[in-house]
């Protein structure tokens, strides 16, 4: 059974084991991209220390690539294991050569990850080392001797979940190893995540990105019935505010929708990510799966979000937007269709409008259906959900995504084409007039 809902929900349980550190001057947490970068995301976050990336690579043995004779890592520091070496009778040049190589690829992602901001200096700080789990702990290993070589205080290996036996062990080799749980059979770190998918290059760029917001908190809004959390993100100056509706099974900590939601702050937009569920009925919907499909309900809790959206502080006055992911897609469509005076516009990504049945003849907000060229099945969905909307619908489509855009490029794609959409559409003027 799983631990973690995904990499952020093991951030935040992991920061819970690590108050101690909370306020400290020298501290600096370090994530392992790309999986450890949510989680280390949220420890410094709530233990209020600035976030980096420390970037390793395996130094393959040539011919078996999978064994590790070392590896390179951030400031350019080379570690090899000599009993290997010694072993296989692997000559000096053979290493530089390959560090050579794999050094290309830590400046090329350092750049991804960093821009042209320098490393920073860990001399005399202490260093939380984070990783989404320890299995083998051949990477987190490199990585700390790596790190010791730049003259850190001392050095802590943190991690949500971990084998035992390999925890264990790391405690001989740092100051303190903080493994927040250690079951056994261990078998592999993804067994313990509900969702497990790859973090994007996008996303590790989103999360290191220098902070742009006035206002970044965590909120809780009073629909009468139940109370929903949310993550209120507002920039400094901003020209409206979009409102996020995730996909089934998926809550506000969706990487892909702060991936998005991250984009359009940059642009000027304030976002709200809420979860539409409580967290007992999460718990419910994971057994049976049976509120994510719920769409009237969820779009009831959308509208009831927008018209808190008119009161909040932050937001109110701004002209709103949706955006919806898979069977959210369908649930912003109908809470559009029921808040025509206040929704300006809708973003659907992988999105399942035809769940939003009737309610699409209602739909007068300008709408954008964002799909994956390879998802073949939500494309015909869209297109039928298109040809019954009255309004201004435009469907663009993805060329080599899937329905997670999970490829190179595609989530930018879909950001780009959210961040132009909500720039036409939500001005200052009033509501676009009902159609016919």
């Amino acid at each position: 059974m799983a631990l973690f809902a995904d990499r952020h929900d093991a951030g935040r349980r992991l920061a819970a084991a690590l108050q101690r550190y909370a306020g400290r001057d020298d501290l600096l947490v370090l994530g392992l991209p790309r999986g450890g970068v949510p989680v280390a995301w949220e420890v410094a976050q709530a233990l209020h220390a600035p976030l980096d990336v420390f970037v390793v690579r395996k130094l393959g043995v040539p011919g078996h690539e999978e064994l590790a004779m070392g590896a390179i890592a951030s400031g350019g520091v080379v570690v090899t294991v000599p009993e290997l070496l010694d072993t296989l009778g692997i000559p000096p040049a053979v290493v530089e050569r390959a560090a050579r190589l794999e050094a290309q690829e830590v400046a090329r992602r350092e750049h991804l990850y960093r821009g042209d901001r320098p490393f920073p200096d860990v001399r005399g700080r202490t260093v939380l080392l984070v990783d989404d789990g320890l299995a083998t702990g051949a990477t987190m290993r490199a990585a700390v001797e790596a790190l010791r070589r730049l003259g850190p205080r001392e050095v802590v290996v943190a991690v949500p979940v971990g084998a035992p036996e390999t925890c264990a062990e790391f405690q001989q080799d740092v100051a303190e190893t903080i493994c927040a749980t250690t079951p056994s059979p261990f078998q592999a770190v993804g067994l313990w995540y509900r969702d497990f998918e790859q973090t994007s290059d996008a996303e590790v760029q989103a999360l290191l990105a220098p902070p742009l917001m006035e206002v970044e908190r965590e909120i809780t809004l009073d629909l009468g019935p139940v109370r929903l959390a949310a993550t209120l993100g507002v920039p400094a100056a901003r020209r409206g505010v979009v409102l996020f509706a995730h996909g089934s099974g998926s809550s506000r900590h969706s990487p892909r929708n702060r991936y998005v939601a991250g984009e359009l702050q940059r642009a000027g937009f304030a976002t709200v990510l809420a979860d539409l569920l409580t967290e007992a009925e999460e718990r419910a919907d994971a057994v049976d799966a049976h509120l994510r499909f719920d769409i009237g309900m969820l779009a009831e809790r959308l509208a009831g979000i927008v018209d808190q959206l008119g009161r909040l502080p932050e937001t109110r006055g701004l002209p709103v937007g949706l955006f919806g992911a898979s069977t959210g897609g369908g649930a912003a469509l109908v809470a559009a269709a029921g808040r025509p005076d206040a929704v300006r516009a809708v973003v659907s990504r992988g999105g399942r409008p035809d769940l939003a049945g009737a309610a699409l003849a209602r739909v007068r907000a300008p709408t954008l259906l964002v799909v994956g060229g390879r998802d073949d099945v939500v494309i015909e969905l869209n297109e039928t959900a298109r040809a019954r909307m009255p309004g201004e619908v435009r469907l663009e489509i993805v060329p080599g995504a899937t329905h997670l855009f999970e490829e190179p490029g595609a989530l930018e794609a879909v950001a780009r084409l959210a961040v132009a959409w909500f720039e036409r559409w939500l001005g200052r003027g009033p509501a676009p007039a009902a159609p016919g």
